[in-house]
């Protein structure tokens, strides 16, 4: 009997048999970090991620005060050595720099996904299809109801959501969280031609993706003066009502999330709600586990056990990945 080539080690994601970990929130001796969302990253002693997912996790988390920390920028699909191991970084499609990683070793390939998305994207590098033998795989949607229309008619939908405002002379409110869904609604925005300011949280952000290449056109920062008329504003969910946004008084909101999926119901204060996300939805995952050709598929995440049943009945061997799981076959 072996062990699976994945664990979870106190709570935490760890290739087995290895110092690595994967999107750790507790600090570890040597971390992959998938991309720069607060629940996926953590200050560890040696960081391996894309140049932009460091950037913007030092913007997140600021400087170390105490010890050190060891940056290892990682390019797309340039494998490189690890002790034992060889790592190879894949675009995830979900937010700028994130990344799936496959891991090598004694002729066995793991591939976590992390949170990824495989729908065109705006602002970030669309993701790829990493062929592997043992998938890891997160599973946000992973349930049969959470099945997202195409994005475009849903970018339509909040293009026209504007139009309506903007002609009733109301300022639109679009409502995402400052790193990714922010950026990528600004960039269809703007790139339209439709004038956007943005919630400062949304601004500090911004500059990081315009330092790797991400041009905002028609985007400014929101001033105590608010948004003029004909200007379109980005603001993260929760800071909607936040001193920043008192300028923005006759306004119409619309929040985007896939969550919408389950109806606008679930969300107060919100004129609308649209199933914009960064995340794959349930068919597209079941689609991506089987165009990697792994024979074996842990389900971390959300509906591990929805995702896992519905790959069974795909002739796939799956299940979620849990901490008491002991030696068994790969």
């Amino acid at each position: 009997m072996r062990r699976p080539p994945i664990e979870l080690h106190h709570g935490e994601l760890r290739v087995t048999g290895s110092l690595l970990h994967l999107d750790a929130r507790r600090r570890v001796e040597c971390a992959f970090v998938s991309h720069a969302h607060g629940d996926h990253i953590g200050r560890h002693d040696r960081t391996i991620a894309t140049a932009a997912t460091l950037a913007l996790m030092q913007h997140r988390l600021g400087e170390p005060k105490r010890r050190p920390t060891e940056r290892l920028p990682a390019s797309f699909r340039a494998p490189f050595g690890l002790g034992e191991l060889t790592l190879e970084l894949f675009p995830a499609g979900h937010v700028l720099g994130s990344a799936q990683l496959r891991v090598t070793r004694g002729g066995i390939a793991l591939g976590y996904t992390g949170d990824f998305c495989t729908e065109p994207t705006h602002a970030a590098e669309p993701a790829e299809v990493m062929g592997c033998d043992v998938l890891v795989v997160e599973s946000t949607f992973g349930h049969p109801r959470y099945v997202f229309p195409p994005k475009e008619e849903t970018l339509l939908a909040v293009r026209k959501f504007v139009d309506d405002a903007l002609s009733d002379g109301t300022t639109p409110v679009l409502l995402g969280y400052a790193l990714g869904k922010a950026q990528e609604i600004l960039k269809y925005l703007s790139d339209a031609g439709y004038p956007c300011r943005v919630h400062p949280v949304v601004h500090a952000v911004n500059k990081v993706y315009e330092a790797h290449g991400v041009a905002f056109p028609n985007v400014k920062p929101l001033g105590p003066e608010g948004a003029l008329a004909g200007e379109v504003v980005v603001c993260p969910p929760h800071l909607a009502w936040s001193p920043a946004m008192r300028g923005v008084r006759r306004r119409r909101t619309a929040i985007l999330t896939g969550w919408a999926i389950d109806g606008s119901r679930s969300f107060r204060g919100v004129d609308a709600a649209f199933p914009l996300s960064d995340h794959a939805d349930f068919p597209s995952l079941l689609r991506y586990a089987k165009a990697t050709g792994a024979k074996r598929v842990f389900t971390v995440h959300g509906h591990e056990d929805e995702l896992a049943a519905a790959l069974r009945k795909e002739g796939i061997r799956a299940q979620p990945l849990r901490e008491e799981m002991q030696l068994e076959l790969i």
